[in-house]
């Protein structure tokens, strides 16, 4: 079986109380790891609660001591890719080496829009993207100071110190399912590749695609973690599976990708996931005060 997380959406009415039950839950329930979204709110009102990331993170790493954690993703239009470079190597140093940075471009128009940041066009948005990459892998991964000069970036014998003490650096996540842009990328630069919401088979041909581009780069396969974050529909009972969908077509779910069903429904798709390469799966809990909902499944499935 996967490792088996869970990956929160910051901006879902995040705050101090929720993020630490939850924390401690994941730690003291056996999950591999805790992850969640660095957002400002939601694409569409009502705006609710949300913790900001990298505050979030450094508590995390100074009040637990087991789990792995990050950001599933922190985009670069928030943030210059040193400054979060230089974060992450010092969260990353507070929690022994417990920090996964998870990167991506951005794409929710509205808290761009709100808060006065450049989203881009996609094609600048995918080129300021992977100029920020390039910057964040030679400053967490290369000793040696940095100069670069891009259409969006420009360094001059750029080097953060002190150097991160993790032995190569800290770990570099991708996240994504585009097979001409995202996965190049990930062989490129990552130390792990996350896909999203996709069903067994589809995630089985895209990691297919990965080790072969691996390979192009001159990489080994197996160095390369192969995650997958995606939405779950879990209920107790049968009756409370049908309350939760709501209406929504369970075949329809399961097409997409979604785990869908009671704890033996649910550990048959992490089957089938397992069996299509997934290392690591992140399970998207939308119900962040359902503590029991997360320990039934913690018995189950760890």
């Amino acid at each position: 079986m996967p490792e088996i997380a869970i990956n929160l959406e910051g901006q879902n009415g995040l705050n101090w109380p929720r993020w630490q039950r939850i924390a401690r839950a994941v730690e003291d329930l056996g999950y591999a790891a805790l992850t969640r979204s660095d957002h400002f709110t939601n694409p569409n009102p009502p705006d609710m609660d949300s913790l900001e990331l990298w505050v979030s993170l450094a508590w995390l790493a100074d009040n637990t001591k087991r789990i792995e954690f990050g950001p599933l993703v922190s985009p670069v239009s928030f943030r210059h890719p040193a400054m979060t470079a230089r974060m992450a190597t010092a969260v990353d140093d507070l929690s022994n080496g417990r920090l996964i940075l998870g990167v991506g471009a951005g794409w929710q128009v509205r808290e761009h829009h709100n808060f006065s940041y450049d989203l881009l066009e996609i094609p600048q948005r995918v080129a300021r993207f992977q100029e920020g990459l390039e910057i964040i892998h030679h400053l967490l991964k290369n000793d040696a100071p940095l100069d670069f000069s891009g259409d969006f970036y420009q360094m001059h014998e750029a080097v953060i110190l002190p150097r991160p003490q993790r032995a190569g650096g800290t770990r570099l996540l991708v996240g994504g399912n585009g097979p001409t842009r995202t996965l190049p990328l990930t062989a490129r630069f990552a130390d792990e590749w996350n896909g999203v919401f996709l069903p067994a088979a589809r995630y089985a041909e895209l990691t297919g695609l990965l080790d072969d581009l691996l390979r192009a780069e001159g990489r080994e396969p197996a160095t390369v973690r192969r995650s997958l974050m995606t939405g779950i529909v879990f209920g107790r009972t049968e009756a409370e599976v049908t309350e939760r969908l709501a209406d929504r077509d369970r075949a329809e779910l399961r097409q997409r990708g979604i785990l869908v069903g009671t704890a033996d429904e649910i550990a048959d798709q992490v089957a089938e996931l397992d069996a299509a390469g997934v290392q690591r799966l992140m399970l998207q809990w939308m119900d962040q005060d359902d503590i029991d909902g997360l320990e039934i499944l913690a018995r189950r499935l760890i």
